[in-house]
């Protein structure tokens, strides 16, 4: 009786976390088929501007985005108590985490606009093909994570996970583009 009580009350829990993982490769395969059908617009702008000062822009705010990035990383490690030395987060510290995340998406909104509307989907080189593929995925880990932090009696490790690959991701999309775009003579 036990066994098949435990299969039932572990159900709600697998089905949320299949959704979350559903529901982030729905999100990333819509952007990669709408950024390989959408028809690039290379002189579209950013913020009024265009060609290599938008490209200049986006790794500026690209930048800004990995700082915040770190700073969310941190206080993670904080509030479950992995953060060396730090003792317990004090209460403020979860509502600047929420905080931190949303303007971290809002932030990231410009400079995913732009690329999917001057660029869309391109697979011309491993940086160039890595970068695209990494941005749908990074939208579609943001919306698994927030399915998944809504949740309750999850396992320990799914929160960790899903906030641990938004911030890989997230290096993964500055090292391909807005530190490429910054180290360029």
């Amino acid at each position: 009786m036990t066994g098949s009580g435990t299969r039932t009350s572990n159900r709600p829990v697998r089905l949320r976390l299949t959704a979350a993982a559903g529901l982030a490769l729905v999100v990333a395969g819509a952007l990669y088929a709408f950024g390989r059908i959408h028809t690039p617009n290379y002189d579209s702008s950013l913020f009024g501007r265009r060609g290599n000062d938008a490209n200049i822009l986006k790794a500026e705010l690209g930048t800004a985005l990995l700082c915040l990035a770190l700073f969310q990383l941190i206080l993670a490690l904080w509030m479950y108590r992995r953060l060396p030395g730090a003792g317990a987060a004090p209460r403020q510290v979860p509502l600047t985490h929420r905080i931190g995340g949303a303007v971290l998406f809002v932030l990231s909104l410009p400079i995913a606009y732009h690329c999917i509307t001057a660029y869309g989907v391109q697979t011309y080189s491993a940086r160039v093909a890595l970068h695209s593929i990494a941005g749908g995925f990074f939208y579609g880990a943001f919306a698994a994570k927030v399915l998944l932090v809504r949740s309750r009696r999850l396992p320990g490790w799914a929160l960790p996970l899903a906030g641990g690959t938004l911030f890989s991701l997230i290096v993964i999309l500055w090292l391909s583009g807005a530190l490429w775009q910054l180290a360029r003579p």
